[in-house]
């Protein structure tokens, strides 16, 4: 997966499974990597941005 799929992937697990909004990056990695969604773990930096970015999506969710 590149970061181009990252963003994509991270809003679709956003918007399916809503708890996982509140994950830290690693957590992240691990269920983009458990759902099959990468081969390979992912960047946590790189994670950590797309997360950044898909929260913008929803206000609600941004961090305070």
């Amino acid at each position: 997966m590149n970061a181009a799929q990252l963003l994509p992937a991270i809003r679709d697990l956003y918007a399916r499974l809503p708890e996982t909004r509140r994950l830290l990056p690693s957590e992240l990695q691990q269920v983009l990597w458990s759902l099959g969604c990468a081969e390979d773990l992912e960047d946590e930096a790189a994670i950590a941005a797309a997360a950044e970015v898909a929260r913008q999506d929803w206000p609600e969710w941004r961090a305070a």
